[in-house]
């Protein structure tokens, strides 16, 4: 990686995202937690995206034909006439987006992507960052982002992913919280840990 896809930033740094407490929850190796930490830490010093946050922005990008950087696609006069659904608002990502005049914030959970609030065919892409993994019935969800895509639209998200194991539901299981470790509300709960099978449903 030599540049941010998000903002053409050229310096990152790592940052450490896990705690000991959810690498025992996740029952993770020492090899996982260090791929994970990169994942999810290694952060644009300019515009504060991480590794997942510039694949959402490569992904649209590339379904755009929009050039290698999306702050400089979002305010070009082919980005003016595109709808977008930002679910979560990376970091990074949502600055890039915001010139666009298409593009709508609608942080979840107080947007329920089980029940999206917009009608049919509203938009050309709905993305969201590490959100399924906290929504009940995670397939709902992505029946909802469809819903409201219009035809040919562009759906990107990523989700955090455990390459050595199938994915599992946290049903029945003590409570397992995302984000920040002093964050219990439910909004942070995970319902479902995705694994090596998540690309299969």
């Amino acid at each position: 990686m030599t540049f941010c896809a998000i903002c053409g930033g050229t310096a990152f740094e790592d940052r450490p995202v896990l705690w000991p407490g959810l690498i025992a929850e996740w029952e993770l190796s020492a090899e996982e937690a260090a791929y994970i930490d990169r994942q999810q830490g290694r952060t644009c010093l300019a515009c504060g995206g991480n590794l997942r946050a510039m694949a959402l922005a490569r992904a649209l990008l590339a379904a755009w034909e929009g050039g290698p950087v999306l702050a400089r696609f979002a305010t070009s006069r082919a980005a003016r006439r595109l709808r977008v659904l930002d679910l979560n608002g990376a970091a990074g990502l949502g600055e890039a987006l915001k010139p666009m005049p298409g593009y709508r914030l609608a942080t979840y959970p107080q947007e329920d992507m089980q029940a999206l609030s917009f009608a049919d065919a509203s938009f050309d892409a709905v993305l969201h960052s590490d959100t399924l993994e906290h929504v009940p019935d995670p397939a709902a969800a992505l029946r909802e982002c469809h819903r409201v895509l219009r035809p040919g639209g562009t759906l990107a998200y990523t989700v955090p992913i455990i390459v050595g194991r199938m994915s599992r539901s946290r049903a029945g299981l003590p409570p397992s919280y995302h984000g920040d470790p002093a964050q219990s509300g439910e909004d942070w709960r995970v319902q479902t840990e995705y694994g090596a099978d998540a690309g299969a449903a």
